[in-house]
């Protein structure tokens, strides 16, 4: 079954989750929308609990905010271009 995309309210809502649970020595749920750059943001901050700083936690943030702002999908679409331009060139 495809879910629909999650709107932004609901990917703050799935963030805020995450980073509560990840900050507080829990682990990650899986299909909540977030993107890679996002999870792996995340997972950081999990795995250096119970010394979870200042700076992972807006590393989180900011990771968040470029899945937010599109940053990091036009970042993939340009990685992808550049790839098929390898491969294929002009064509």
């Amino acid at each position: 079954m495809v879910r629909p995309r999650p709107t932004d309210d609901e990917l703050r809502q799935n963030f805020d989750e995450e980073l509560a649970s990840a900050s507080s020595g829990g682990g990650l749920h899986t299909e909540t929308g977030l993107d890679s750059e996002t999870q792996d943001a995340l997972w950081a901050v999990a795995r250096a609990y119970p010394e979870v700083t200042d700076d992972l936690l807006a590393a989180a943030r900011t990771a968040f905010a470029g899945q937010l702002d599109g940053s990091h999908a036009a970042g993939y679409r340009d990685k992808l271009r550049a790839q098929y331009q390898l491969l294929y060139g002009d064509r």
